[in-house]
């Protein structure tokens, strides 16, 4: 289980994340909303143990962040960043290993490389691992990064943005996948969605943010209300249901 408690960050002087606490159920999928600079990103940068805060505390399992190590905490968390670095003349099957270097070190073993068969076929990518990154379109690249991050075998998996860049079609496919892994295999999705849309229909849960602070967390009939998500975002919505769930319309 994450628990998250008091957590503060300041940037600049300013305060950006402010006595933020959580507690995260497992095997759901968690998104974390609210307007640009709410401190959403930041506190799922805390939670991958890549920004530290300036007060509170953060366990895994029960246990303090900083006292896993670092190879620890990657067979537990996997992180996808928005921005990715990666070398384009790397195969897709290359780039999926990567997600087993915390357990192998480099050294692939049985196990590492069916573990990275399985990634490429849940991803439907099978057919494509022999392909260079950079003669995959935006949306096939997307799937193998996920494909990476299925590889690594963790419990939890964190997305920051993961629909950015991509059109309709792949963002969809996108969000379905991720449904799949909470489904399917029993993952724990904790992501940053500014598309209420996905975040309402793909979820379980959410925590809208504003100013640095949470403004509510709950299921998403209990956060997903018209007259809360116009005082956070300060724009109108109106609120339509498709198959039981409530979607939110911009206008």
């Amino acid at each position: 289980m994450l628990q998250l408690h008091n957590l503060r960050k300041h940037y600049d002087g300013k305060e950006v994340v402010k006595g933020v606490s959580l507690q995260l159920p497992e095997r759901q999928v968690i998104a974390l909303i609210g307007p640009n600079g709410a401190g959403k990103s930041t506190v799922l940068h805390m939670v991958a143990h890549l920004t530290a805060p300036d007060a509170g505390t953060i366990h895994l399992n029960g246990r303090a962040l900083p006292d896993y190590s670092r190879r620890e905490l990657a067979q537990e968390l996997a992180f996808l960043a928005q921005q990715h670095q990666i070398a384009s003349k790397l195969t897709v099957y290359e780039l999926v290993s990567f997600g087993r270097f915390p357990y192998s070190q480099g050294q692939l073993t049985e196990q590492d490389q069916a573990l990275i068969a399985q990634a490429l076929d849940f991803m439907e990518l099978t057919a494509l691992s022999e392909r260079f990154l950079d003669e995959l379109s935006g949306g096939q690249r997307q799937r193998a990064l996920i494909a990476m991050v299925l590889a690594q075998d963790t419990k939890y998996i964190l997305l920051d943005e993961p629909t950015n860049n991509l059109d309709l079609y792949h963002a969809t496919k996108l969000m379905t996948t991720v449904r799949r892994l909470c489904d399917e295999l029993g993952k724990t999705v904790i992501m940053v969605l500014h598309d209420l849309n996905y975040a309402a229909f793909y979820c379980d849960y959410i925590c809208a943010f504003k100013e640095g602070a949470i403004a509510r967390y709950g299921t998403v009939s209990e956060v997903m209300q018209e007259d809360f998500l116009r005082e956070v975002y300060q724009v109108d919505f109106t609120l339509t249901q498709h198959k039981g769930k409530p979607l939110a319309l911009h206008f």
